[in-house]
């Protein structure tokens, strides 16, 4: 694992280290992060559970996620987009999520915001994937000294500052780097790991909205 990041499964395949062999972590990595997502209210989901995540695990995100969904009406950022008081006080009494009031409102926040987005782009996924890096951006080989050198880029940076710029919170460009990988925006799945090629299928053929 030093020198390649990647860990072998009992299953013998190779994988990135970071699942750790945790069965519910394993099955995100495999069946989740990287994979192309155009649906608006996942799209919103993750960036909005990103900003939770800031300061903790995402596996104590990921294992809160179902909690989280409950909480914020399934992510449909029309009806958190009017939450109000009453809201945020049942989210912070919620022992499920992370009760962060800061992080609580933020959501709330990013909720109207997205559906300004929506309403000018026609839906958070084209704006989102108007920012996926050109080839020319990315590195010509994704390996484990270069994952852990950037864990920002040039595009997570200008996708946050016009973030920033339209009024969202906690969309930080390190933030916005995890967002861009787990929803596939790029594909940071280390070469060697069993999903780096299947993704790059995924990717090769996904229609981009």
């Amino acid at each position: 694992m030093e020198k390649t990041g990647l860990i072998t499964g009992e299953d013998g395949l190779e994988r990135c280290f970071w699942h750790g062999g945790l069965a519910d972590y394993r099955r995100y990595h495999d069946e989740e992060w990287g994979r192309p997502v155009t649906d608006d209210r996942r799209l919103f989901e993750k960036i909005c559970l990103e900003g939770f995540q800031a300061g903790l695990s995402w596996l104590t995100i990921l294992r809160k996620r179902e909690n989280f969904r409950a909480a914020f009406a399934g992510f449909d950022f029309h009806q958190v987009a009017l939450f109000g008081d009453d809201e945020i006080a049942r989210c912070l009494a919620d022992t499920g999520i992370v009760r962060h009031r800061g992080k609580i409102v933020s959501t709330i926040n990013n909720a109207r915001h997205a559906v300004d987005l929506q309403s000018e782009f026609g839906s958070l996924a084209r704006y989102f994937w108007s920012f996926e890096p050109k080839p020319k951006e990315r590195p010509a080989r994704l390996d484990y000294a270069t994952l852990r050198a950037n864990p920002t880029s040039p595009t997570s940076a200008r996708l946050s500052k016009d973030l920033k710029k339209r009024g969202w919170s906690f969309v930080g460009p390190t933030t916005v780097y995890a967002f861009m990988q787990a929803m596939g925006l790029i594909n940071d799945h280390l070469e060697g790991c069993c999903c780096r090629s299947l993704v790059e299928e995924e990717r090769a053929g996904f229609v981009r909205p």
